[in-house]
């Protein structure tokens, strides 16, 4: 059959809606023209030819030019159309073409910045966006799960998200959590080997798998029958990708904000120009366009999307750093946490896991050491294991739990058999690993005789051995062979080695092959101690944080002995480890205080880790935890910041975070904290500055209202000046570079207002310097014999060095520009160099004085523009550096976050 008719079958299978629970594993991949070693690569390029990418239709993105459109339909632009009508009505067709001129420059700043900005967002969709694991001609390896095609063999194991509507063809102990789709609360067994009626309902199909759902536990294979939108997710609930990112909250703060500003700024629009007719004597015709146009210029429309730039522009560079924040939420709280709980393998150790030793006979050996005994224990961790054979990129690898790939890499190198090397050897039953067993049993069978062989934690599997192999031979689990065992296992563990146990039993005739009821009267063969070095990074990564007052707390599995050593190495405070059971023995009431005491928990349970983040949290601190597996979910979920791992984490786990780690490293974690400071700053300083040169045109024209003066400004320059503004608010404070002391500050309080009395004194601050430097530069020459021309040429250009002035000052809240450390940013330098060459060629040039109603300044009024402009909004800095040498003389020590050495 060729690929091309394949595809047709494949096609034509789905438009008739195939009751594929209905078939039989071997007519369901005779029917999607399949095998079990799946596709050929050339099948599946064909295939997805055919049938298109694996996804849903996607929310449709808009071309650079409907966003333009888009931009030009807003009130307020639809408001400076109707201000450019007038002036043409009005006879002044060249204000009137400046003014269209202008509209089209807004409009684009103001779609390029928001494309800018929707592009970063759906760059981090993709970026978090899981892969699949598929046969391909007889080879597991690893693709992007939009390339997965009707007919693919794909492999399903614990924490793995399903990606096409799959007839199983192969199950072991598989559950899935089917509940984004059916509603059902409970994991479902699966059975590959049913055939179920046509008409069983969608929950009831127990050899299916769907889109949308995960694997709560064993693992499986089946075959696509379903992509994209032909999936029972894409037909029953399609409309689910039409669905917009949901605001955050700083988002719907500020939003309300706008909201309110509206108000204010159209009342001024309105007070102004009745103020000048009846005040000032002002031309009737002329303070309509002024009121018109400074309704224009002072209205905050620019503030949501303001924020949407800093958040979605900043987050998609701490992805870039390797912290893919999946959402907003998570890039505007980052700055504010408190404390970290990490786990230890991966995170604070290297996740190179390596059999370092092994405990058979009595004493500690190497594992390449000639043993008898040593060989059975990388016999049966190469049995009981759950890492899978890939290829990745073109070479084979072993992908799964690291401690499964190093036992599965020692017997490689030592040459021990493993299933794929045993002829005729097959699983009968697999009880997969998970957190109340604590290990993995699986029942072989061979030539009719069966054979059980366990591996786990040590205390899990010592309580159903009841035999030891020794070079004696077998003999009875005596008291004393008991607690030699539990020596060893203690001593590898205080040498900061991950410990398991390895045990089987031979089945006789009469045995239950039921793995969980065979699991008794076990031979204990073994111990292996896994080595797994602190990262390098790890150490400096959490002093790091304990200056910025953030404390990093170890939550693991493992062995206490190990977790102390580890703690130990990279700087966590060890004094006191808290066990599982001590976790499960205390009151959620008292929790709290035994989780601000102790910094390292050990043999703790996904359970254990979801309460004590529960307490944390309760007891004030803002918590960033860390997670892997599907039973992480649950805590990645509960914390403000759930952190999933890139590399080894499972798509369940990536799906309930809101940040991932692409190298699974706690240094990004401080690169995170670090990114979301600087974010957070740099809206800060970003409103800061855009509210504050509203505050200072508003300023400007009261002031000359009231003075019974023309107003500093004609409609053609407001509209300039709100050009600026816009642009240095939007462009120039996203990049700014952090403040030297971002880390030596304690964390943000979350309840804080993002409107706090010092961002509104900042505001009116620099809005009255600016505005100072505008009316005393228009007013001074004003008095000094100049038109009305000249002055409002000294208006604008007072307030195109004054801007940029007070933009210099407001990049840095704390520090002084002097006191060293501020590169010059390149799109600070540009906005600069535009802004002041506008207003020295606005004034020299004739064809701008036409365009944007200006006139030549005599060297005395340049003078005076230049006094106003660099002195009225330099007292800022003055107060500034007096605060900062006050803080210099009298900053205490960096804080030292709480339960830290």
């Amino acid at each position: 059959m060729t690929s091309s008719s394949l595809s047709t079958r494949v096609s034509a299978g789905s438009r008739a809606q195939t009751a594929w629970h209905a078939l039989a594993a071997p007519d369901a991949l005779a029917t999607v023209g399949s095998q079990p070693t799946g596709l050929t690569s050339a099948e599946a390029t064909d295939r997805l030819q055919q049938t298109g990418r694996n996804e849903l239709r996607g929310e449709k993105r808009e071309t650079w030019w409907e966003e333009l459109l888009e931009s030009l339909r807003e009130p307020l632009q639809l408001l400076l159309i109707a201000v450019g009508v007038l002036y043409a009505v009005f006879g002044r067709l060249k204000d009137a073409v400046t003014i269209f001129v202008v509209i089209v420059l807004v409009s684009v700043i103001e779609a390029v910045n928001e494309s800018r900005a929707k592009k970063a967002i759906a760059s981090l969709r993709t970026l978090s966006a899981p892969r699949t694991v598929v046969v391909r001609a007889g080879s597991a390896q690893e693709i992007e799960s939009p390339e997965v095609v009707p007919g693919d063999i794909v492999l399903l194991q614990q924490g793995s998200r399903v990606t096409a509507d799959l007839r199983l063809v192969e199950s072991a102990a598989l559950r899935i959590d089917e509940s984004s789709l059916t509603g059902e609360s409970a994991p479902v067994e699966k059975n590959a080997d049913l055939v179920l009626g046509p008409e069983t309902l969608l929950a009831d199909r127990v050899n299916m798998a769907y889109t949308g759902t995960s694997v709560t536990g064993g693992r499986g294979r089946g075959v696509a029958v379903a992509t994209g939108p032909a999936t029972e997710l894409g037909r029953i609930a399609g409309l689910t990708a039409q669905a917009r990112e949901s605001r955050t909250p700083l988002q719907r703060q500020l939003g309300q904000l706008a909201h309110w500003l509206l108000w204010v700024a159209v009342a001024l629009s309105a007070l102004v120009p009745t103020l000048g007719v009846l005040i000032a004597h002002q031309p009737v015709r002329e303070m309509i366009l002024s009121g018109l146009t400074l309704a224009f210029a002072t209205i905050p429309e620019e503030l949501p999307i303001l924020i949407t730039i800093v958040l979605g522009l900043g987050a998609y560079r701490l992805a870039r750093e390797g912290a893919i924040t999946r959402r907003l939420e998570a890039a505007e709280a980052l700055g504010s946490v408190t404390l970290v709980g990490t786990d230890k393998t991966g995170t604070l150790t290297e996740n190179r896991m390596r059999v370092a030793e092994i405990f058979v006979d009595g004493a500690t050996r190497p594992p390449d050491a000639p043993s008898v005994d040593a060989r059975r224990v990388l016999e049966i961790g190469a049995l009981a294991n759950e890492a899978q054979e890939i290829r990745r990129d073109g070479a084979v690898q072993f992908a799964g739990d690291p401690t499964d790939t190093a036992l599965l890499e020692a017997a490689e190198r030592m040459r021990v058999e493993t299933t794929g090397s045993v002829p005729d050897l097959r699983v009968v039953q697999r009880v997969p690993f998970d957190e109340s067993r604590r290990r993995i049993t699986v029942v072989y069978e061979q030539n009719g005789a069966h054979w059980l062989v366990t591996k786990g934690a040590p205390e899990m599997v010592l309580g159903l051995a009841a035999h030891i192999r020794s070079g004696e031979g077998v003999r009875p689990m005596d008291d004393g062979a008991r607690s030699g065992v539990v020596v060893a296992a203690e001593q590898m563990a205080a040498r900061g080695l991950r410990v398991l146990a390895f045990a089987e039993r031979a089945l006789t005739r009469g045995d239950s092959v039921d793995a969980v009821k065979a699991e008794t009267r076990l031979t204990l063969v073994g111990l292996a101690g896994l080595d797994d070095p602190p990262r390098p990074e790890a150490a400096p990564a959490i002093a790091a944080l304990r200056d910025a007052g953030v404390r990093t707390v170890m939550m693991t599995g493992d062995h206490p002995s190990t977790a102390r050593a580890i703690a130990g190495q990279v700087g966590i405070d060890a004094a006191r480890v808290v066990t599982g059971s001590e976790v499960e023995s205390t009151a959620d009431a008292a929790l709290g205080s035994l989780a601000e005491s102790a910094s390292v928990f050990a043999r703790i349970t996904p359970e254990h880790k979801l309460r004590i983040v529960r307490a944390l949290q309760t007891a004030g601190e803002v918590v960033a935890v860390t997670g892997d597996g599907v039973n992480d979910a649950p805590a990645l979920r509960e914390a403000t910041i759930g952190v999933a791992m890139g590399q080894r984490g499972t798509d369940v786990a990536r799906e309930a975070a809101d940040v991932v780690l692409a190298d699974d490293n706690l240094a990004t974690i401080v690169t995170a904290v670090r990114g979301g400071r600087v974010l957070y700053e740099n809206l800060r300083k970003a409103v800061r500055f855009y509210l504050a040169a509203k505050v200072a045109l508003v300023t400007a024209t009261l002031v000359a209202v009231l003075a019974q003066v023309p107003l500093p400004f004609w409609p053609v320059q407001m509209i300039v000046l709100e050009l600026f503004m816009d642009l240095g608010a939007s462009t120039t404070f996203v990049v700014e570079p952090p403040e030297g002391d971002v880390m030596a500050r304690p964390p943000r309080d979350p309840r804080r207002p993002f409107m706090d009395g010092s961002m509104i004194a900042g505001i009116f601050a620099g809005g009255l310097s600016l505005g100072a430097a505008v009316t005393v530069a228009y007013l001074w020459t004003l008095s000094l014999g100049g038109d009305i021309g000249s002055a409002r040429t000294a208006a604008f250009a007072a307030w195109m060095i004054g801007h940029i002035v007070l933009a210099a000052h407001m990049r840095a809240e704390r520090q002084p520009i002097f006191a060293g450390g501020f590169a010059l940013t390149w799109p600070f330098a540009l906005w600069s160099f535009g802004a002041i060459l506008l207003a020295i060629f606005g004034s020299a040039v004739p064809l701008l004085h036409r365009r944007l109603a200006l006139t030549a300044l005599s060297s005395s009024e340049w003078r005076i523009v230049a006094l106003s402009a660099l002195l009225f909004p330099s007292w800022i800095e003055v107060a500034k550096w007096l605060r900062w040498r006050a803080g210099q003389r009298t900053r205490p020590p960096a804080r030292r976050a709480a339960g830290s050495p």
